[in-house]
């Protein structure tokens, strides 16, 4: 694991007096995962913010991706006013940001105005209680993601103005692994990979993917909090290096059908307390999968809560363009040792052994995703699951095991009717998450999509 070099709120503060950073980020992520917040000045940071934060408006964590107002929260409403939230800064989350001019970010947790009570909504907060579960077994949660993402040669400008059709990818070819024509990407991903180093996000590596104009950028895993900010600065990182150079990014699941969609898998492990040592690694020579009973059990969670916590992996309508077979996307709710066929891949071997869920989608809210990670780990190792044998063969193909929710209206109700889901996140959570989802359906409901207008306008 490569720690980053960490800014200390002493080191920020000379920087500021100093002038070489005028401007601090003051940024927290909302129920989509997008970094919102506020600029504040370098002067104004010292005097007000950096003890008392910033107060926003608390709709931010009850709206949907239009900054709508969404109605059937508890927490936020036009009936309740719509008041302000403050975000406190989380000093371990200081960065420098080289690619935008004398900029500081801070990523934060949100209160209460009056009580300064977290607010148990906030997509932070969601991951904060489920670590601080595992923190009351004295075990620390290890996470990695592997987030895809395609590139275009059009401006986010361009690709507005005609209705994202018919853009450029970044490259012609399929790209996976491809040295050439990740060198003629080299101008941006270079970019990425060194501002993301520079912005104390550790980098191993990047390369491209299975579709066109699709790249990876590998990130260091960390704790399952650091490893979140990390996938949630590399996703700005990339949209905003891209728009600087004329250029766009996109985390959507499933960019078209002829292309390769973009996932977010999710590697897991449990360490000690002290993060030091992991829980995994140890296993008697007589297990057949090389896995000690609490890795076992660990998986087993995961498998059985994955139908009912697949809303937080694949959030959007979008995501279940991803699961179709052969697809490099699992469809089938199964394990296997390194099987890519399957929902759950188990990989590694000592202090790396880890388990990789295939199922989230790049439009996942990492904070969600990983909260619903930890939850059903944990729910296995506390209700003692057993795991059943390793699938061995092709998962598409299974006619017996279980199969990922096929659309978002599926998963939602999987998540609602979900008793696991209510005894691992709480009522409150479970409902404000169940709004937001129900919400995105109810939306695409609302909508009559280019397909449907080809098919039927002349023929019916």
């Amino acid at each position: 694991m490569r720690d980053r070099v960490r800014v200390t709120r002493e080191h920020l503060e000379d920087l500021i007096r100093s002038g070489d950073v005028d401007t601090v980020i003051m940024a927290f992520p909302d129920l989509q995962g997008r970094l919102v917040g506020k600029r504040t000045t370098g002067g104004f940071f010292l005097e007000h913010v950096a003890d008392e934060g910033t107060e926003n408006c608390d709709y931010l964590i009850a709206t949907d991706l239009d900054d709508t107002p969404v109605p059937g929260f508890r927490f936020a409403s036009y009936d309740r006013g719509y008041g302000d939230m403050v975000a406190v800064a989380d000093w371990n989350t200081i960065r420098l940001i080289p690619w935008v001019e004398r900029t500081a970010m801070v990523l934060c947790d949100l209160v209460d105005v009056q009580t300064r009570r977290p607010i148990e909504v906030a997509p932070r907060q969601i991951l904060r209680d489920q670590i601080a579960k595992a923190q009351g077994l004295d075990t620390t949660v290890m996470m990695g993601s592997e987030i895809e993402f395609h590139l275009y040669r059009d401006s986010y400008e361009e690709a507005h103005a005609r209705g994202y059709r018919d853009l450029e990818p970044h490259s012609v070819w399929i790209q996976d692994y491809h040295v050439l024509q990740t060198t003629k990407d080299e101008y941006l991903i270079g970019q990425m990979r060194r501002g993301l180093e520079a912005a104390g996000v550790p980098v191993e590596f990047s390369k491209g993917e299975a579709g066109k104009g699709q790249h990876e950028i590998n990130l260091s895993y960390a704790d399952a909090l650091e490893m979140a900010d990390r996938n949630a600065i590399f996703k700005n990182t990339v949209k905003e290096i891209a728009a600087l150079n004329g250029r766009s990014a996109t985390f959507m699941a499933k960019v078209s059908m002829q292309d390769t969609g973009s996932s977010c898998h999710i590697h897991s492990s449990l360490w000690n307390g002290a993060g030091t040592a992991s829980l995994f690694a140890d296993h008697s020579a007589e297990d057949p999968w090389g896995m000690n009973p609490r890795f076992r059990q660990w998986t087993a969670g995961l498998l059985a809560t994955a139908r009912d916590f697949t809303v937080l992996w694949a959030p959007t309508v979008n995501s279940y363009r991803r699961y179709l077979p052969e697809s490099w996307a699992p469809t089938g709710i199964a394990w296997g040792l390194d099987n890519r066929t399957l929902g759950l891949r188990v990989v590694g071997h000592g202090s790396g052994a880890r388990v990789e869920s295939r199922i989230p989608g790049s439009d996942a809210n990492t904070y969600l995703a990983f909260a619903a990670t930890i939850a059903g780990g944990l729910y296995g190792i506390e209700h003692g699951l057993e795991l059943p044998e390793p699938w061995d063969g092709n998962g598409y193909e299974a006619t017996d095991i279980e199969r990922i929710p096929a659309s978002l209206p599926e998963a939602i109700e999987a998540w609602e009717s979900s008793e696991i889901a209510r005894e691992c996140f709480g009522d409150e959570v479970h409902h404000h998450l169940a709004t937001i989802a129900r919400h995105e359906w109810a939306s695409f409901q609302r909508t009559v999509t280019d397909w449907e207008t080809m098919r039927y306008f002349e023929r019916i």
